[in-house]
């Protein structure tokens, strides 16, 4: 004799008709869910579009133009000229691109191995650690426009901190640090780095809290040195860090612009990329389709780590 067995009905849903086995109830958004949903991604959006797109849009169609800035109606366009005359005759372009390569080695070979010494040592728990990380922190926190004035009184040439120091304040053979076109690149990356390597600390010191303690285990019971396992071992496990650092520090190279404007608007051995953009569209004399010119020039540079790193970030998570 053959028995069945007869499952028993499902319930019924609170709108009165049971659900199918295996089904998913999907709630459907309201009136209301769809209007924050609405704002939560068009507002951002349009203040994106609006800040960074839409200007970005302009400046490459005017970087092909001539224009006085005035009058829509005087707009002419100009084809490469604009480019040509940056790249082949305007004098102070090839010093800049010069200087923000010096600017990039610098941070590279001196502020990032800083960061990363400092969070090295910090990383060891000695005594103090957290009021260590909150000084060498507190740069990061203020504007690089502030990291100049704050430096400006180190560098001052009759009541700088730095001659007085070296006892040569008021005297005829005082150097004007930020003033010297021979010394103020020199003089201002020193501040960057100030700033800069507080930032590469807490990345580091983020990665080194992330690294498995059983790999220091495993090389420490395979006989490696403290110095080995950090080179052969924990190094490389950093490696998303160090890509990231990477980029930010190629960025950081190229957008540097607040200190040394605040130094002396970028002149006198101080050119950057950056603010020869401001000065040629800002200002008396402005030649508007060469601001925009240069500033594309700098946006095409920018995206090359930019666009490597979001592949990366993106290859990665797939």
């Amino acid at each position: 004799m053959t028995t069945t067995t007869v499952s028993p009905p499902a319930a019924p849903s609170a709108g009165g008709t049971a659900p199918r086995p295996g089904s998913r109830r999907v709630r459907r958004l309201t009136g209301p869910d769809r209007l924050v949903l609405g704002l939560m991604v068009g507002v951002p959006t349009l203040i994106q579009a609006v800040l960074v797109w839409i200007p970005t849009l302009l400046s490459i169609g005017l970087s092909f133009t001539r224009w006085n800035g005035l009058d829509l109606a005087d707009i002419r366009p100009a084809g490469l000229t604009n480019y040509t005359y940056s790249t082949q005759e305007y004098p102070p372009f090839w010093p800049a691109v010069w200087h923000n390569v010096i600017w990039l080695v610098f941070l590279a070979l001196v502020a990032t191995p800083i960061g990363l010494l400092l969070a090295v040592l910090l990383d060891q728990k000695i005594r103090g650690s957290r009021l260590y990380q909150s000084i060498f922190f507190t740069p990061v926190m203020l504007s690089l426009v502030m990291v100049g004035i704050i430096w400006q009184l180190v560098y001052a040439r009759n009541e700088g901190l730095l001659n007085n120091l070296l006892g040569t304040a008021g005297t005829p053979g005082a150097t004007d640090w930020f003033g010297d076109s021979q010394v103020n690149l020199w003089a201002a990356l020193v501040a960057t780095t100030w700033r800069h390597a507080g930032y590469i600390m807490v990345l580091y010191l983020a990665g080194l809290k992330g690294i498995d303690p059983s790999l220091r285990e495993a090389a420490a019971l395979d006989g490696a040195t403290a110095r080995q396992t950090f080179l052969r071992v924990v190094f490389p496990a950093m490696r998303p860090i160090n890509i990231v650092i990477v980029v930010i520090t190629i960025i950081e190279a190229l957008r540097a612009f607040d200190i040394v404007y605040v130094i002396n608007r970028g002149t006198n051995g101080l050119e950057l990329l950056s603010v020869l953009v401001i000065q040629n569209l800002v200002g008396e004399g402005q030649v508007i389709g060469v601001g925009s010119a240069l500033a594309v020039i700098l946006l095409a540079i920018s995206l090359g780590p930019i666009v490597y790193y979001l592949v990366r970030t993106f290859r990665r998570a797939d």
